[in-house]
């Protein structure tokens, strides 16, 4: 019998990388708290589609509204769950679908920011592990509909890394591994720290932006105030994660020291690292918006706290200022609470000392 897997949080990482799993035959039921979307996955199936290279697929799922998990206490438990909500809906994702592990069920947290201890505090360290998905700028554009904006990372990038909290190889990392790689190319990685805070630092550098100023992840490329403040966030971040001893991998396809040299002003780290990300851009959707954008135009509440937020307060503890990802945090949470509308000029006007 194969394993019996939840997703908690059919969005955009989670339908993406659920909907393959179903695809390839895989026993999974998707839960999530939006209704309108939870009927469309009933009724008409997940609808997966990319940008370039890849054709759409539609699947025929099982999906549970948060009211219907419930049922599960007369189902055969779950062997893996994976939570991919939002950062700040971690602890009553994992708490509502831990009373339905096996005995040697697990969750995964497959999400942004650094949610593995909350995942911890609630079913324990020896239950949790984590997964990163790198550069995968997944959408869920319309019920039933996720969207990739891009290709597949292939061998050219390695996209999923799974791994236990302790760093150690073990088979049930090798199982998370093989059914994230079912939606694309995987890994199992002796350093999730290390990959959660390289992810981290790229969201930082880009989510947060798009969702102050509106534009778009080429657009934001293309303007060279915006792309250095991008840089100059990714560069403070960099420089918390290593003084917290993360032994950082690449970000954004480039050496972490590339990327903190140029945000602190070495010109020739600044042409290496725009010249990489202005080639990067060009492979992707033009429309394509980070996951933090897509929650501004939606009115839904953004994790900044989780990203930009979190690093200013890792780096308090550091001994090392964060103005600029201060100053982001500030002006995406004035936009969230609609006290600004989105503008480039939030940040193209920014003088910072």
């Amino acid at each position: 019998m194969g394993k019996r897997i939840a997703i908690v949080g059919a969005g955009a990482v989670g339908g993406y990388t659920g909907g393959h799993m179903v695809q390839a035959g895989e026993d999974v039921t998707f839960i999530d708290p939006w209704p309108e979307h939870v009927e469309h996955l009933r009724k008409h199936g997940l609808r997966v589609t990319h940008a370039r290279d890849v054709p759409e697929f539609i699947v025929p799922v099982r999906a549970l509204h948060l009211t219907d998990v419930q049922r599960l206490a007369r189902e055969k438990p779950v062997d893996i769950a994976f939570v991919c909500m939002k950062s700040y809906d971690t602890d009553w994702a994992t708490m509502l679908i831990g009373q339905y592990l096996a005995p040697d069920g697990f969750v995964v947290s497959l999400q942004n920011c650094m949610n593995e201890e909350t995942v911890a505090g609630i079913v324990g360290w020896g239950r949790t592990l984590g997964c990163i998905a790198s550069s995968i700028t997944v959408g869920l554009v319309d019920p039933g509909h996720v969207h990739r904006g891009a290709g597949n990372g292939g061998a050219a990038h390695t996209v999923y890394r799974a791994g236990e909290v302790h760093g150690r190889v073990t088979a049930r990392a090798e199982e998370v591994c093989r059914l994230v790689g079912l939606a694309d190319s995987a890994k199992v990685t002796e350093n999730l720290w290390g990959e959660r805070w390289s992810k981290l630092v790229a969201n930082v550098m880009g989510n947060g932006l798009s969702a102050c100023t509106g534009l778009t992840n080429t657009q934001m490329l293309q303007n060279d105030a915006i792309r250095r403040f991008s840089t100059r966030l990714g560069s403070e971040a960099i420089r918390v994660g290593q003084a917290h001893g993360y032994q950082l991998e690449e970000i954004l396809h480039l050496p972490p020291e590339t990327i903190a040299r140029a945000g602190e002003g070495d010109d020739a780290a600044m042409r290496a690292c725009d010249e990489r990300r202005l080639a990067d851009g060009k492979r992707l959707s033009a429309e394509q918006r980070p996951s933090m954008d897509q929650d501004m135009q939606n009115g839904r509440r953004t994790e900044i706290e989780f990203l930009n937020g979190f690093v200013v307060r890792e780096g308090e503890k550091a001994g090392i200022p964060c103005r600029a990802n201060a100053v982001l945090t500030d002006i995406v949470t004035r936009v969230e609470r609609g006290e600004l509308a989105p503008d480039p000029r939030h940040i193209t006007e920014l003088r910072l000392n």
